[in-house]
């Protein structure tokens, strides 16, 4: 017996035996466990690579190669994506927002791999990125194929594609209750009882994947030394303000470099740019390489000066306040060094960068608040560094609460749970108040396609034009004259009628209010013709129309019934009422549990 039967039968027994709903969630195990191998494959990969080409050795001086690395695997990420690939996989989480709002949750298969290795080169050899989105593109990429072989509905892809998501960030910071939040708060999934099972069984599949091949300590082993002191709230007030512009910095920067590459055309003229402008910021500042956590690591466990190894700034650490102005440095050009590994092809994501920049505002924030306050004020500059990793996530992603579980599991400091949602919280506020959209969301509200954020819309892009078309609709030729047109009308119970062409190209309408008094004038049958009587509608309906448009078109004309054409024939009608009937099923089917 063959395979493809095996598969064959396996789907058929699958479908007669085991309601979808169950179904998915002994997916759901499966798919957090495939993405947990996913994630634990990327960071070996990666840090495998990091290990061997970065060499460490002399840490007062400068290394070369730090020139040239970043853009040799920019360079091999674009051969692979260009002769290999042959798509488009960058910015992972907003090709995940895009798929479930216009693709009905339906990602390529090779997407359940190609991030894994396109991130390998890219972060491999330097890139100013982190892992997470190529991983979370590649769980989603799972649950959605997954969930297409089985043939399941909409609804349960969509959960499945989640669950890939969920399970790949679980894997991948060994935060489950993260990977959940994550699902619900970025990609705005329906937070039900028929939805959040799945999901905590896919993170712990994932976080259980990630323990047994890269052990059980968490991301950032840390222990809260110093007691959180609630009189200094006022002082991660300040921070969430400072992050929260530090995050309007960080997406509006992010969002013009990477304007700007895109006017490069010529893919190797935009790696040659990027590469070099990479190279020389990595050599000025080491710790730009690859996606950060050394340095976070190096300040948590307050050993700042390794952020300066390999630097013109190694014998800095000593004057506190041209040290400081070094973080500064960092964090201005962070974000730029991101977005032009991104911009000139490299493929990797903004969770390690936000992470790292964080780090960098708190600790900077309370040294400067330490050097100058007076002596009986003494931040703790651990607990700030970890609560400005929070404020930056919530502030880039919009996301607190996603920022808060995240840096509470990672590091095991839930003791800090307080200042860690007041600074995430304000973060939020401050840049909500000047950019509505997240870096995730930004380029798809800008180009409407933020259905996900939007469940009328989301609704609306589920239908097609072709599902409510009407074409009982009785015609006639703009030659015919009233007598035939009396003749039709007599036969049928509408009251519009298309007028069509020998080429069956539309024409126009005749609506039966305006000729009902002529019908009967029989003398005039003769005299009038059924061009001089129609009407031709300012509005049609395109069959390339999204319900969007359509609903649209309707709300501008007024009109109840609007004809559908495709290349100037006539197709059809599609009314308001079709359109709210099958509205209303929907809605039924998406809120049953």
């Amino acid at each position: 017996m063959n395979v493809n039967k095996i598969i064959r039968k396996l789907l058929i027994w699958s479908r007669r035996h085991i309601k979808e709903k169950q179904l998915a969630y002994i997916l759901s195990i499966i798919i957090g466990i495939v993405a947990g191998i996913g994630a634990v494959a990327l960071k070996t990969s990666v840090h495998f690579l990091e290990s061997i080409l970065r060499n460490t050795s002399d840490i007062e001086t400068q290394n070369w190669h730090y020139l040239v690395l970043p853009g040799i695997g920019i360079l091999l990420t674009i051969l692979f994506i260009r002769f290999f690939v042959k798509d488009d996989i960058s910015h992972g989480v907003t090709k995940i927002l895009y798929s479930i709002s216009r693709k009905r949750s339906k990602i390529k298969r090779h997407n359940t791999y190609s991030s894994i290795i396109a991130c390998t080169f890219t972060g491999g050899f330097g890139g100013s990125v982190g892992m997470e989105a190529p991983i979370l593109y590649t769980g989603a990429a799972i649950g959605s194929n997954i969930g297409q072989f089985f043939n399941l509905s909409y609804k349960t892809v969509t959960l499945l594609l989640g669950c890939g998501v969920a399970g790949a960030l679980a894997a991948i910071f060994k935060a489950p209750v993260t990977g959940v939040i994550f699902v619900f708060e970025v990609l705005m999934l329906d937070l039900t009882a028929s939805s959040i099972i799945p999901l905590l069984m896919a993170t712990v599949g994932g976080a259980l994947v990630s323990s047994l091949f890269l052990g059980e300590r968490i991301e950032f082993y840390f222990t809260i030394r110093e007691v959180v002191n609630l009189r200094n709230i006022h002082f991660y007030v300040l921070l969430g303000i400072f992050t929260g512009f530090i995050s309007l910095y960080f997406v509006r920067m992010n969002s013009y470099v990477e304007h700007v590459f895109s006017e490069i055309y010529n893919p190797f003229k935009k790696m040659l740019i990027g590469g070099i402008l990479l190279g020389v910021l990595i050599y000025f500042f080491p710790a730009l390489y690859g996606e950060g956590y050394t340095g976070m690591k190096s300040i948590l466990s307050g050993k700042t000066i390794e952020l300066s190894n390999n630097s013109f700034f190694y014998s800095l650490y000593n004057n506190q306040w041209l040290f400081l102005l070094f973080l500064v440095f960092l964090l201005f050009f962070k974000v730029i060094a991101m977005a032009i590994t991104t911009g000139s092809g490299g493929v990797g994501g903004v969770f390690a960068p936000s992470l790292f920049m964080g780090a960098v505002t708190g600790f900077t924030f309370s040294k400067a608040i330490n050097i100058i306050s007076p002596s009986w004020i003494n931040l703790s500059e651990s607990n700030f560094t970890l609560v400005g990793m929070a404020g930056l996530i919530a502030g880039v992603m919009q996301a607190p609460l996603t920022a808060i579980f995240l840096i509470a599991e990672i590091t095991g400091g839930y003791e800090l749970f307080i200042p860690l949602i007041v600074t995430s919280s304000i973060s939020y506020i401050t840049i909500h108040y000047f950019e509505k959209h997240s870096v995730y969301t930004k380029k798809l509200a800008e180009h409407g396609n933020l259905i996900t954020h939007d469940k009328d819309k989301a609704l609306l892009t589920l239908m097609k034009v072709e599902s409510v078309i009407e074409k009982n609709y009785s015609h006639i030729k703009p030659d015919a004259s009233l007598g035939d047109l009396v003749k039709v009308i007599a036969k049928s119970k509408r009251n519009i009628f298309p007028v069509i062409n020998d080429e069956r190209q539309f024409e126009g309408v005749i609506m039966l209010d305006d000729v009902r008094e002529l019908m009967f004038e029989k003398e005039k049958y003769s005299e009038y013709l059924v061009k001089d009587l129609m009407i031709k509608p300012e509005t049609v309906i395109l069959l390339t129309d999204n319900m969007d448009e359509v609903m649209n078109k309707f709300k501008s004309s007024n009109l109840w019934n609007l004809p559908v054409i495709e290349n100037n024939k006539y197709i059809g009608f599609v009314s308001r009422a079709n359109i709210f009937d099958l509205y209303r099923k929907m809605l039924i089917e998406f809120s049953n549990e």
